[in-house]
């Protein structure tokens, strides 16, 4: 399993000693960017978690930069559709892509043709936050802890089936990668969004689901949900009592992240300048309050660490999406 690129303890630092590095010998960096509004473009309908890190971050992210950053959700094909207009925007930083693991990894990987080169078509600016996803199993499950769950599996090859919102989306490759890592067997059953699949679990139509830690999270907390773990190296402080899966199955690791990223040919300058502001958000107290309400923890990064992390992202999801030979129109 590809190991995260970088250790919570220093981006934040290291993230603001490159700022500082980067402006000090680059004197082009002129108080003339921005000198209008910026967009930051969400591929997804508001709403989601996606949406709610880039509202809290714009915010904070305008008060550095001294012009207003607005939010733009342009929702369609997975997130294609926000990712392809940004990619082709004029590449001078007034407009910027919020992006996933979905849009930088597993899209280009699971469909047939996507409009943009995930690494060549943009710059990358600072990943920003992970989010943990969860296995959650309905309550009359007999598994009570991951170890007990793969040897349910193992012990009835094929019996019981996972939901997912959808196919090709990170919570069904969370389930391949579990499928592959612990060598058990059950069947996806794909939905149309998180909301219905979650909706079966609860009442065990299906009665396992990778889910997104925040929109589990009431569930797990009334009981109508039994979480075994969350799927991040380590344990959310959210809920510190559950296992991760990796205690169980070493080196598996999955979590849905975000990241922002300008058009390739950016000025390095304007990265630098966006990056700065974005490290400054992610730092700020509130910020860091309001991301832990839902479970993200902040990361923080130079362009070149998040250029790193989305090659790893790409190398660890490529045999996982072919041995599951997962393939979209």
């Amino acid at each position: 399993m590809t190991k995260l690129i970088l250790t919570r303890r220093n981006t934040l630092a290291a993230g603001l000693s490159l700022v500082a590095t980067l402006v000090a010998g680059s004197p082009s960096l002129a108080a003339d960017f921005p000198d209008r509004q910026v967009t930051m473009v969400v591929p997804f309908a508001a709403g989601g978690s996606t949406d709610v890190v880039a509202r809290i971050l714009a915010q904070k992210m305008s008060e550095d930069l001294g012009q207003q950053m607005i939010v733009q959700n342009v929702a369609g094909a997975g997130g294609n559709l926000g990712a392809g207009n940004v990619a082709r925007a004029d590449a001078d930083g007034y407009t910027i892509l919020m992006g996933t693991v979905a849009t930088h990894a597993l899209n280009p990987l699971i469909l047939k043709s996507t409009p943009y080169d995930p690494e060549k078509d943009f710059a990358p600016i600072s990943l920003l936050v992970l989010v943990p996803n969860v296995l959650v199993v309905n309550p009359e499950l007999p598994a009570k802890t991951v170890a007990e769950l793969v040897a349910l599996l193992k012990a009835n090859p094929g019996t019981y089936s996972y939901a997912s919102s959808g196919n090709g989306t990170p919570l069904h490759l969370s389930g391949e990668l579990f499928k592959a890592m612990a060598g058990v067997d059950m069947e996806h059953i794909p939905y149309k969004g998180a909301g219905p699949a979650l909706n079966d679990v609860l009442g065990n139509q299906v009665p396992i689901m990778f889910d997104n830690l925040p929109s589990s999270s009431g569930h797990i907390k009334s009981g109508t949900l039994r979480a075994l773990a969350v799927t991040t190296k380590e344990r959310a402080s959210s809920f510190p009592d559950v296992p991760t899966v990796a205690e169980t199955v070493p080196g598996y690791e999955t979590y849905t992240w975000n990241a922002l990223f300008a058009p390739a040919g950016t000025p390095a300058d304007v990265v630098a300048r966006l990056n700065s502001a974005a490290i400054k958000a992610l730092a700020d107290p509130e910020v860091k309050k309001r991301m832990a309400e839902f479970s993200a923890v902040v990361v923080g990064s130079t362009p070149e660490q998040l250029g790193a992390h989305v090659k790893a992202e790409i190398a660890k999801w490529t045999p996982v999406v072919r041995d599951a030979k997962i393939e979209l129109e």
